[in-house]
């Protein structure tokens, strides 16, 4: 058996390799919300405390689940745009414990790929 012979980039990989530490927990849904103007969402509360935001065309959904989503198996989040006759939607969701400002990230993106007609 050949060993290939430490190289300079071996301690890059080695570095990578390295044990790291990631953010967890569920964090202030509040950098998300906050998103959201009255001008352009509607934004409902309901009686499980679940709060859901579209777009006043319909065409964007947001829906937060703190306790999860009734039916699934611990979602959290739930991001869907629909689509045209000519090109499908799509839909995002995230567990209830991914970091609020991934979620926030996310949905910033999603956003910033919308414009006014």
């Amino acid at each position: 058996m050949t060993v290939a012979p430490a190289g300079p980039g071996f301690s890059t990989t080695v570095e990578a390799l390295r044990l790291r530490e990631w953010q967890l927990g569920s964090g202030q849904p509040a950098l998300v919300m906050d998103q959201f103007s009255a001008e352009d969402f509607h934004l409902i509360v309901d009686d499980r405390a679940d709060v859901h935001v579209s777009s006043k065309d319909g065409r964007f959904y947001l829906g937060w689940f703190p306790h999860g989503r009734p039916g699934t198996d611990g979602e959290g989040w739930k991001i869907a745009v629909t689509g045209t006759a000519q090109v499908r939607g799509y839909h995002l969701s995230f567990d209830t414990e991914t970091p609020a400002d991934i979620v926030a990230a996310t949905v910033a993106r999603v956003l910033e790929t919308s414009g006014r007609l």
